[in-house]
């Protein structure tokens, strides 16, 4: 396991910018953080109860999520929008999350969130040639699916090979830009985003990417400055996955799958380690699914979660390394 590095206050203020194109991205850009939950067809419109304080100052409310990889394939805020799936097939995903300080348990207001995921077929917008099979995979990409027993807690570290630093950032290879998008929280911390339920790749689990930014500045241009909290992900149990599989086009894909149980990122912590609260009909996931969690963080605490510091409070965690690969049969 790495060892804590830097003093806990430590900032870090490489300059941000959110590239907003449009009339319509400007004037959302105005409006007063995410919508509630429900704000998209299915939502419930109810609110995640907050955790009360703890009558013992020296306790925090709040156990703070599970850091983890950004993995090779992030775009730095790229398109400010709620609404991320533009042409892309597959069940209907609404994202309601919330951020609050894992001290005070206070809402963490006009943070900038951002989410960003494979499609269906486990094909990353940007990387498609990677992701297809073709191009370079990151070079300490694993050679196949985990084996062995699965962990029962937090990862102690990277596998061999990686180099706890998420794999290595990968430069884009095409301007596709789907399943990625960026907004504010709003009074209460909230913000929803509209997606598609992720497929799945090579050597990885389904899941989200996500990134908290604070003490950034909200302009017509975008959001700029300030520093990055939280880099995590979120997760999805086995019973939706296995449901979401046969419907088209999941059941098309070839794609050897690997478990919840046997990913070498999720840390089998339940919510802290990023596992999303499902609500969906058993009997037809087709008709789309709400998935929400409550993110606990420090927003004093620096984590871009693409070197080998671990911050006070923080979880190790392996590398997402795996490289995407999926096709239709």
């Amino acid at each position: 396991m790495t060892e804590n590095q830097g003093p806990k206050h430590k900032r870090d203020l490489t300059r941000r910018k959110v590239v907003v194109t449009g009339a319509g991205a400007v004037a959302a850009v105005g409006v007063a953080g995410g919508v509630a939950a429900g704000a998209f067809a299915g939502g419930t419109g109810k609110k995640t109860p907050t955790p009360k304080a703890s009558s013992t100052s020296s306790e925090v409310c709040y156990t703070l999520t599970s850091e983890t990889t950004e993995g090779p394939y992030y775009i730095d805020a790229d398109k400010l929008r709620q609404d991320i799936t533009e042409d892309k097939e597959g069940i209907p995903l609404t994202l309601s999350l919330r951020v609050i300080d894992s001290e005070t348990c206070k809402p963490i207001v006009n943070a900038a969130v951002d989410v960003w995921h494979c499609d269906a077929l486990g094909l990353y917008s940007g990387y498609e040639s990677l992701s297809s099979g073709g191009g370079s995979a990151p070079t300490d990409a694993p050679s196949g699916t985990p084996t062995g027993e699965p962990p029962t807690d937090a990862p102690s570290g990277a596998p061999s090979g990686g180099t706890g630093g998420g794999g290595g950032h990968e430069e884009p290879t095409d301007d596709k830009r789907y399943l990625r998008g960026t907004w504010k929280t709003d009074r209460q911390g909230r913000v929803t985003f509209k997606t598609i339920f992720p497929g799945w790749y090579r050597g990885r689990c389904v899941h989200i990417h996500t990134k908290v930014h604070v003490d950034g500045t909200w302009t017509d241009a975008g959001y700029e400055g300030g520093t990055t909290c939280h880099t995590g992900q979120f997760f999805f149990d086995e019973e939706s996955v296995l449901a979401s599989a046969e419907v088209d086009p999941y059941s098309t894909s070839t794609t050897e799958r690997t478990t919840l149980t046997e990913d070498t990122i999720y840390d089998q912590s339940g919510t802290t380690g990023g596992l999303l609260k499902l609500k969906y009909n058993k009997k037809d996931i087709a008709k789309g699914v709400i998935g929400s969690i409550t993110m606990g963080v420090d927003p004093e605490a620096t984590h871009t979660g693409t070197d080998d510091a671990v911050q006070p409070g923080a979880s190790a965690t392996a590398t997402d390394t795996a490289s995407p690969s999926a096709s239709a049969s």
